[in-house]
């Protein structure tokens, strides 16, 4: 019976482990996922992040959500692997992270007495509206604000692409709303072919957002990085917010998202911990996997 060597870490709750193994050289990392990140028979986590080399970057990401399928973005886990590297002193304050959905400029903002990492930002291209960019069934043109009914409810869905897809929704209390089923009705139901992250979010009265996530294939998380920036876009597009910099609240903590607008890219700054080191008794030989 082997043994997995990891890294738990998490941004603002949003839980991953981190693995520096080749994924192509594990037989099945979607059911190493599966198993590992289970929290009563696993390790437990949002998912599985293998630590790999990149010809474009510093390192590249490549992500496992918790029930075994491949993620193409993860504001929390690139923050997170931004530390990883970081701590280890395999990069500088600045770097460039390969994720599935392209090349993300990252840096360290903040450390702690040890001279660790406490708070990265991501640079993350421009948020998309247009259907087929998120994507979305329907006709061509900008989501925003089209009113669909789910379930017996009649709701507005916002489309938005940050390298994956996202539907946001707002709602009077996101502490109150019904997020889980309503969230998974809108995943499983026609909109969104390839499914979709659900930001259930409404804006404080001090002018910060607060939001919900429901995201595909991990379930409710505490946070949603690429989230909160399709958040804090839609209400910056809608005007619902005027200001060019805002907090998300997360039940896992607090995010910043900064965007000038289409065309621009977005920065995205909050914490990154690690949480503990450990080995995996792997199940089975099936779930072997090669060092680099």
């Amino acid at each position: 019976m082997g043994k997995l060597a990891f890294t738990k870490l998490h941004g603002a709750g949003n839980d991953y482990l981190f693995v520096e193994q080749v994924a192509a050289n594990c037989s099945d990392p979607a059911e190493l996922t599966r198993r590992i990140s289970d929290r009563r028979t696993g390790v437990g986590s949002d998912g599985l992040i293998f630590v790999e080399p990149s010809q474009v970057a510093d390192a590249k990401m490549r992500m496992f959500n918790a029930d075994g399928s491949e993620g193409v973005m993860c504001g929390n886990g690139l923050r997170c692997l931004a530390k990883f590297l970081f701590d280890r002193r395999r990069v500088g304050a600045e770097m460039r992270l390969e994720a599935a959905a392209g090349v993300v400029p990252a840096q360290v903002t903040s450390q702690d007495s040890a001279g660790r990492a406490s708070q990265v930002c991501l640079e993350l291209p421009s948020p998309s509206f247009e259907r087929s960019d998120i994507p979305m069934i329907g006709p061509p043109g900008p989501v925003l604000g089209e009113r669909h009914r789910v379930g017996d409810r009649e709701l507005e869905l916002h489309g938005v692409s940050v390298g994956n897809p996202h539907c946001v929704v707002f709602v009077p209390d996101p502490e109150s709303f019904p997020v889980l089923p309503i969230g998974r009705a809108i995943q499983e139901g026609p909109w969104f072919p390839d499914q979709a992250n659900v930001e259930f979010v409404a804006l404080d009265s001090d002018g910060a957002l607060r939001q919900r996530t429901v995201e595909r294939g991990s379930g409710e998380t505490l946070a949603c990085g690429s989230g909160a920036v399709a958040a804090a876009a839609v209400a910056m597009v809608t005007g619902r917010i005027e200001a060019e910099e805002v907090a998300v609240r997360l039940r896992g903590g607090e995010l910043s998202v900064a965007w000038e607008g289409p065309g621009s890219r977005v920065r995205l700054t909050g914490p990154a911990v690690e949480v503990f080191a450990g080995e995996y008794a792997e199940p089975s030989a099936a779930f072997a996997v090669s060092s680099l």
